[in-house]
């Protein structure tokens, strides 16, 4: 995608060019004048093997009277007099024959080139045609598979993906703002009740401050997330000397200390699986907020009484973290829209506000790694994260839990 400084500087660029002849007619004159060379080349062998012919004809006794074209010519010079002849003819019809056969090339050049390019013309059209609220437009060329046909079903698959990516930027902005909409909502309705009461003393007061910083608290933390988000899928991410290894293990430990009281108010069981060398390498900061997003959503949206297991493993140089949980059950099929943000399963419930899995999804790609889900039989989710691991020979491999 070109940015801002580059588009400013192509449209210079654009503006420099000047109009000139159209395809069309450049292919046109390409196609002729390849012809009309070729007929030349035809014209002036003919009138070559012409005169050799005429001079290989069999002498004549002196004295023989001849005629040529009605004048008498004298025997010695009937060779010369025929292959003068032969060749006039032969410029007088060849001229007249290539003089048609030019013509005719361009004639079919044109229809021809016209009818080739007619899709590039379909495509040009279609593109003009287009803007953010008209993508539904497509060229559906039909017809043989060829080069031309290839064009336009990659532009017209391009526009499937414009419009999807179009089409999903609405959708996160609409959520987005219904998701905002809703603490603001909250802190008004707050305020315009307690102004309203005229005996409002000083606990209505604290009440209502808390009621709006907690409010004030949840808008903030979706406009972190959304930041968050929007920065990492800018850009790829590319290595820095600011990246540092990072134990997963460790910082699933540090995730799970920071939800203790939750697990332990709703009676979670949670079990913590470790395995060798489960260091990675890239931004510490965004790393462990995944393994953060993953094990906050395997507590909010948990039941009572259930569990939470987190494993990490090593294969081949790759890291896998993943952390399942019990929970309400999923159907397959809307398991991967849970990684779009603001979507949250049919029967998942707790706070949140829809970005975990979404920001767990952008930073996993930006470090170069895989992320999938998948249902628990019974009831719940599971998570695997898989990372490009470094080998380290100092990790604490013993087992901790939590609870």
């Amino acid at each position: 995608m070109l940015r801002r400084d580059d588009r400013s500087a192509a449209r210079p660029a654009r503006a420099r060019r000047r109009r000139g002849p159209g395809l069309r007619v450049r292919l046109t004159l390409l196609a002729t004048g390849l012809v009309a060379a070729v007929s030349a080349l035809l014209l002036w062998l003919g009138w070559m093997l012409v005169g050799e012919v005429a001079a290989s004809l069999p002498t004549l006794a002196p004295g023989t009277p001849v005629l040529v074209d009605g004048v008498s010519v004298p025997a010695g010079e009937i060779a010369a007099a025929l292959g003068h002849s032969a060749r006039s003819e032969v410029l007088q019809v060849g001229s007249i024959a290539f003089a048609l056969v030019v013509l005719a090339a361009a004639v079919v050049s044109w229809v021809l080139t016209g009818h080739v390019l007619q899709p590039v013309h379909d495509v040009t059209a279609t593109a003009r045609r287009l803007s953010a609220e008209s993508l539904d437009a497509r060229i559906d060329l039909e017809g043989p598979r060829d080069e031309v046909a290839e064009l336009a079903d990659t532009f017209d698959e391009m526009l499937d993906r414009l419009q999807a990516a179009f089409d999903a930027q609405r959708r996160f902005v609409a959520n987005a703002s219904h998701e905002l909409r809703t603490p603001l909502a909250v802190l008004r309705t707050e305020i315009d009740v307690t102004l309203a009461d005229p005996d409002a003393d000083v606990d209505e007061l604290r009440r209502m401050a808390a009621v709006l910083r907690d409010a004030t608290k949840r808008a903030e933390g979706l406009v972190d997330g959304l930041l968050l988000l929007a920065r990492t899928e800018a850009a790829p991410r590319r290595a820095s000397d600011g990246d540092e290894p990072v134990d997963l293990d460790l910082a699933a430990r540090g995730a799970l200390d920071a939800v203790r009281a939750e697990v332990e108010g709703r009676g979670l069981r949670v079990e913590v699986r470790p395995g060798a060398d489960a260091v990675v390498v890239g931004d510490a900061a965004l790393l462990e907020r995944v393994v953060g997003n993953l094990v906050e959503n395997a507590v909010r949206h948990n039941v009572d009484g259930g569990w939470i297991t987190v494993t990490t493993d090593s294969v081949d140089g790759r890291v896998d973290l993943v952390v399942s949980s019990s929970g309400p059950v999923l159907e397959p099929a809307r398991v991967p829209d849970l990684f779009e943000p603001f979507r949250r399963g049919a029967d998942r419930v707790g706070p949140g506000s829809g970005l975990g899995l979404s920001i767990v999804r952008a930073v996993v790609r930006a470090h170069g790694g895989t992320v999938s889900a998948e249902p628990v039989d019974g009831g719940g989710l599971s998570v695997r994260v898989g990372l490009p691991g470094q080998v380290s020979g100092s990790l604490n491999t013993g087992v901790t839990v939590p609870t």
